[in-house]
């Protein structure tokens, strides 16, 4: 498996600061050109690696951290997604989505993919942060319609060194983590944490 951040703001960059605590390789990509992420991305952790973003592109599993609007002008990049997993971790505020939960509309964009919602009910700093704090792991929720995406992002979350909770389909489940217009799930910014991961 290798992994990108596509969207290097506050929420790339503390995912990218959780790759980097454990040693874990991923690139980072924005609309920026990959020299401008650079020095950041090396101030993290030498296996953060910035790139163009057709070259993040190329990873299997692709980590979603641009501000909402803007992730169909990434789904626009390649001709297909058939075969890559797109996790997720953008919320819709404000955006208006025809009573569809933001990740619904994700989907559309990324045709072919595996899409799983993740890392998006938490805020930039709880991110960076070490996930394991007084005995217990970080929670994150993930959901999916499709239970073979849930599991490798569930490990990849483990190895992250958080406690993975996955709540089932995304109409269901998902729901609970999703902020949509102005309704808000009832787990977003729920800072949770497991004994046991």
């Amino acid at each position: 498996m290798n992994y990108a951040i596509v969207g290097f703001g506050k929420i790339g960059q503390a995912l990218a600061h959780a790759f980097a605590r454990k040693s874990i390789d991923v690139a980072v990509a924005s609309r920026r050109p990959p020299e401008a992420l650079a020095p950041q991305a090396r101030a993290i952790g030498p296996r953060v690696v910035a790139k163009s973003l057709r070259d993040a592109l190329e990873a299997d599993t692709i980590i979603l951290a641009v501000p909402f609007g803007e992730h169909r002008e990434v789904a626009k990049a390649l001709p297909s997604w058939k075969g890559k997993t797109i996790i997720d971790a953008m919320n819709g505020f404000g955006e208006e989505l025809d009573g569809l939960l933001s990740s619904a509309v994700v989907a559309k964009a990324f045709t072919g993919a595996k899409l799983v919602k993740g890392f998006n009910h938490l805020g930039a700093a709880k991110l960076a942060a070490d996930p394991v704090v007084e005995g217990g792991h970080r929670v994150v929720f993930l959901s999916s319609d499709d239970e073979d995406a849930t599991a490798p992002v569930a490990a990849l979350a483990k190895q992250l060194g958080f406690a993975p909770v996955k709540l089932g389909k995304l109409n269901e489940g998902g729901a609970l983590v999703h902020a949509r217009g102005r309704t808000w799930g009832q787990l977003i910014f729920q800072d949770l944490f497991r004994k046991e991961q």
